[in-house]
């Protein structure tokens, strides 16, 4: 083994890979280090593993390792890291762990027969460990990310069915994600463990940095959490757990993930899932909050609001959910019913609406404010069949009227006569064609600051979601919602409508690019309002700086008292 002569490690991964010697014999001596490995207690393992990770992230199509039994050595590790506290805490062993669960998620991200093996190899015990917290929440989160990708085949999911108690673990951890990391990690800022920050930072970038990624990864924990409880979702005997659990149901809308997880559908996305099954309805009317939150999202700039809507209309369609939900759905329901599309698949998306609304005029146990609401519906599809045969010309009339109207209310207003104001622009909304859409988006949208000022802030909401309905990008009516939603105490759908506005200030031509200062303001308080560790700070206190020079006095080795603190918080 000539390539081993000035190597501190005999026989290690690196020296094997260099060797040269014919194919069959390097493979036949990797497969030996892999069933080796676990047993031995030598320093530098941990190098050896790193190197593995970096493979299975580069090629995790190459299936070579697999064959020469990875999977089996990692399941070993991570065993032999729960049951040896002292190995793990001797040399950079501390590591491993987290490496062997990373090193089984990137090879069973895209090949599904290489999930088949790695079920066969027995991993989905060793990550169980890891997802119940035998070790630290960074190594649940990388658990979470094997499993989830073994739970989206269907040829490996009957093994996760197989640990019921894993949907129970991911549930808990959904739920808890935040304070977990929060509590653990990022609110004692001199205490945190030094391999975390270096797995966090690879020691760039300093504190800041550093508690970034740790709200990064907090929101991976909680998303990637209901990403595999999604999976049983699609299961009917497993929806009953799930929507069993009334108060993790309440939760499902405040699992966000925030600015720093914008990919991931989170809570909405498995409630979209849940409301897929009539018992899932069932459930999810049950659960008023959930529905108001819904009818928020769908009326807000989320880019998951067709998730919201997508909820809204099965809830109404289903007769069994219908009566719970229709007084609550159909006022927010009413303001989309002119919504062309929002992703590639549903086109006149606002027609469905309308229908679904409209399915049993005849119901008699109403609020008169739903009533009105459906009427409303009703009255726009007659109007919009009779303006099908009207006269070009007067319908060119009643358009340059409604300019009149609504000129007339802009003095009304500009008087302040806001009450005034509003009433002519009503008057304009009821003469102006519907096919008018542009100029009928800045009517509503002059409605809805009246309706601010006059602090009704439903109305304005709802004025403004309809001139956004007609005209995407009208920014004044993504002002003025975000000012509502923000009167509203609704931070996360103010912030996005701003967000919203602020892109559309930056693409107008012949203006500075320049962030208005009061949009910058609210985006800045919205912000602080919806970051992602505000409930866990209010519940468990403020970030806290205990020792001034901590991480100076540290010595750069893992010894066994820092492991002692991780095994003791998790």
């Amino acid at each position: 083994m000539d390539a081993c002569k000035e190597c501190p490690y005999p026989g290690c991964l690196f020296c094997l890979m260099k060797e040269n010697v014919a194919p069959s014999k390097r493979r036949s001596s990797i497969a030996q280090l892999f069933k080796q490995l676990p047993e031995r207690d030598e320093p530098g393992q941990v190098m050896a593993i790193s190197g593995l990770w970096n493979a299975a992230l580069l090629r995790p199509t190459d299936g070579e390792f697999i064959e020469l039994g990875i999977f089996e050595c990692m399941a070993a590790l991570i065993f032999k890291g729960i049951r040896d506290r002292k190995w793990l805490a001797s040399d950079q062993n501390i590591f491993i762990p987290y490496y062997a669960a990373h090193i089984i998620g990137s090879y069973t991200m895209i090949v599904e027969e290489f999930a088949i093996r790695a079920v066969q190899a027995k991993v989905i015990p060793a990550l169980l460990e890891l997802l119940k917290g035998k070790l630290t929440w960074v190594e649940q989160r990388v658990a979470l990310r094997a499993l989830g990708h073994l739970a989206t085949y269907e040829s490996t999911f009957s093994y996760i069915l197989d640990r019921r108690e894993i949907l129970d673990v991911a549930m808990k951890l959904a739920a808890d994600a935040l304070d977990i990391v929060y509590t653990q990690f990022y609110r004692f800022v001199d205490r945190r463990l030094e391999y975390h920050q270096d797995l966090l930072t690879r020691g760039l970038g300093g504190v800041e940095m550093e508690s970034r990624k740790a709200e990064e990864w907090a929101s991976q924990l909680q998303c990637w959490s209901l990403q595999l409880i999604n999976c049983f979702a699609f299961r009917e005997e497993y929806l009953a757990v799930v929507c069993g659990n009334k108060e993790f149901l309440c939760k499902l809308l405040g699992m966000w993930g925030g600015l720093v997880n914008e990919s991931s559908p989170a809570g909405i996305g498995l409630l979209r899932s849940i409301c897929r099954e009539s018992s899932g309805r069932v459930a999810v009317a049950d659960c008023p909050g959930v529905v108001n939150g819904l009818c928020n999202v769908a009326r807000s700039s989320d880019d998951w609001q067709y998730m919201a809507v997508d909820c809204l209309v099965w809830l109404v369609q289903d007769v069994a959910s219908r009566d719970k939900v229709l007084d609550q759905a159909a006022c927010a329901l009413v303001d989309l019913t002119e919504l062309s599309t929002m992703s590639g698949d549903q086109k006149k998306l606002g027609d469905l609406i309308a229908t679904t609304l409209l399915r049993n005029p005849a119901e008699q146990s109403q609020a008169s404010e739903t009533r009105l609401a459906l009427n409303e519906v009703a009255a726009a599809q007659q109007r919009m069949k009779l303006e099908r045969n009207e006269d070009k010309d007067d319908l060119r009339i009643r358009k340059a009227a409604a300019m009149l109207l609504r000129l007339e209310g802009n003095a009304r207003f500009a008087s302040g006569d806001i009450h005034g104001a509003a009433c002519k622009y009503t008057e304009a909304l009821e003469l102006c064609p519907l096919k008018a859409r542009k100029q009928r988006a800045s009517i509503y949208s002059n409605r809805a600051q009246c309706h601010l000022l006059s602090q009704n802030n439903q109305a304005a909401i709802s004025d403004s979601t309809r001139a956004l309905c007609l005209q995407k990008t009208h920014r004044d009516s993504l002002w003025r919602r975000a000012q509502a939603y923000e009167m509203e105490g609704l931070p996360k759908e103010s912030l996005l409508d701003g967000i919203m506005y602020m892109i559309e200030c930056s693409q107008k031509k012949n203006r500075k690019s320049n962030v208005p200062d009061y949009i910058e303001a609210l985006i800045k308080k919205q912000m602080r309002a919806t970051w992602l560790f505000k409930e866990a700070s209010q519940k468990w206190g403020a970030i806290e700086y205990r020792y001034q020079n901590w991480n100076d006095n540290q010595s750069s080795s893992h010894d066994e008292s820092e492991w002692e603190t991780a095994s003791d918080d998790s």
